[in-house]
């Protein structure tokens, strides 16, 4: 089939017409991958394809779907029946379940369809310090298509390169703290990261069963809202999933939320020393505050023992949570526990350590002290939870908080590995809590996307995304398309 622009692929996706032809357009998308991540620029945000999804798609919009046969891109540590779920790694190469995740199961039976399994910093950007954001032995390395040779941020790389790329309608990331939101933001797409629970985890690879979800990437707030409600659900094997006090419809409804008078919180010591942000974010709450919005300018810096006491809560979980996951794994011949992957890692180092180690991966399995782990667990949720997002909200009378997500993406390095200002941002809060955090395209830096971030309280889900879709209707920045080439300066 000719390969179709980025304009007429993205007309596409937005045009009513589209959902009459889901085949045609899944057909499509399968044509962008093969032109732009196989070859051309070679994004490499795509592990391995459906080709089944045109068949799928067609039965989905015939049999009158909420999602009428739409395509979604799914993290490839997160299992579909049709695909093996690698986790980016070697030692999982072969991992065919033939099960569906519950939130994939949920997903298919509100008419989406599952196009393929995106790249991912391999196993979530949990093995190493020094890791490089978007790598794994078996995907390669992700290209921000803004800028082939800028990072894509990670873990959810390939998800949020393939939506900013236009390879298929949505994609499905999976975060921990910052592995949804990042990559959003660098990438130019939109990133929610839903409040821990609405979203089942289980036959997801873990790393925490304290911070872990999966949650949309796309291109508008809607379709985030959109997706979110096909693939929230409760599940009896995810306790998490068992108390939530509200799960709903979170597209419908969404545009009946005006600004006037909302009063939104603005964490003024997390927006970083970078003028050039600080110009762009300025705009985007000039915005704001021309709709009406009430901002409330909050001077905070966060108690670090939050982020020492979430550390050792990931450590624990991880070893923990890892060799439950990989112990009821249906193949033959597989690693049963962080042990073994250490130890496959150790075997294998030429194609799987040669960047970088795995130092996180061996502080995890040495990781046993559960009294330390629940004391640790217990005061991070506290802090990240009570004292901060709550606190603040009730001492300065807002309802939302707002921040910059990151600064623009940094030259990839595979050598010295990533380049975070870690100056940016207050996503590690919600990450740690379980709250729910939105990231919104706000407009660029020398072409190089930025997103801004919204907070709200936990379960407040629908509330955030219902900001975030008003903010998208009254921005006024321009948003840079894709340019699928290296970076250079922005003419004059």
């Amino acid at each position: 089939m000719k390969h179709r622009t980025l304009a007429l692929a993205l007309a596409l996706i937005a045009s009513p017409a589209a959902a009459q032809q889901a085949e045609e357009d899944a057909r499509i998308y399968l044509d962008r991958i093969a032109a732009l991540d196989d070859a051309g620029p070679q994004l490499n945000a795509v592990i391995s394809v459906n080709p089944d999804a045109p068949r799928e798609a067609g039965e989905a919009e015939a049999a009158g779907l909420t999602l009428a046969g739409r395509t979604v891109l799914v993290k490839d540590n997160i299992e579909t029946a049709e695909l093996p779920t690698t986790a980016g790694s070697l030692a999982l190469a072969e991992n065919f379940t033939g099960r569906d995740a519950p939130l994939i199961a949920t997903l298919r039976e509100n008419g989406g369809v599952v196009l393929g399994k995106t790249n991912l910093s391999e196993w979530a950007n949990i093995r190493d310090n020094s890791s490089t954001s978007g790598w794994s032995a078996v995907g390669g390395l992700t290209r921000n298509p803004h800028a082939t040779d800028r990072n894509s941020c990670g873990s959810s790389s390939g998800s949020g390169a393939a939506v900013a790329a236009g390879l298929a309608w949505a994609a499905i990331g999976t975060e921990t703290n910052g592995s949804i939101t990042c990559p959003a933001s660098i990438n130019g797409v939109v990133g929610f990261k839903p409040s821990v629970g609405l979203v089942s985890r289980t036959h997801v690879v873990p790393i925490s069963s304290t911070q872990d979800t999966a949650g949309p990437m796309t291109r508008s707030v809607a379709d985030a809202a959109l997706l979110l409600s096909a693939i929230a659900s409760e599940d009896e094997a995810d306790a998490a999933t068992l108390d939530v006090p509200r799960r709903a419809d979170y597209h419908t409804g969404l545009d009946n939320f005006s600004l006037e008078g909302v009063r939104i919180g603005i964490m003024r010591n997390q927006v970083g020393n970078r003028d050039d942000l600080s110009q762009v974010f300025d705009t985007a709450l000039a915005d704001l505050e021309a709709a009406g919005a009430v901002l409330v300018d909050i001077e905070f810096d966060p108690n670090n023992e939050m982020y020492g006491d979430s550390f050792a809560v990931l450590m624990f979980e991880l070893r923990e949570e890892m060799g439950k996951y990989l112990a009821n794994l249906p193949g033959e011949n597989m690693p049963r526990s962080l042990a073994d992957l250490i130890a496959f890692n150790e075997e294998n180092a030429e194609a799987e350590m040669r960047w970088f180690g795995q130092d996180l991966f061996e502080l995890a399995e040495s990781s046993t002290d559960r009294e330390a782990y629940e004391s640790a667990k217990a005061d991070a949720v506290r802090i990240a939870g009570d004292e901060t997002l709550d606190a603040l909200m009730a001492e300065h009378q807002v309802a939302f908080l707002a921040a910059p997500t990151r600064g623009p993406s940094w030259t990839t390095d595979l050598v010295n590995g990533d380049n975070f200002n870690g100056r940016i941002g207050f996503g590690s809060p919600a990450a740690i809590a379980g709250y729910p955090h939105l990231t919104v395209p706000m407009g660029d830096i020398e072409g190089l996307p930025v997103g801004i971030s919204l907070f709200g309280a936990k379960w407040a889900d629908f509330e955030v995304l219902q900001l975030g879709a008003a903010y998208e209707r009254v921005r006024s920045a321009t948003l840079p398309e894709p340019r699928f080439g290296p970076w250079e300066p922005a003419a004059r």
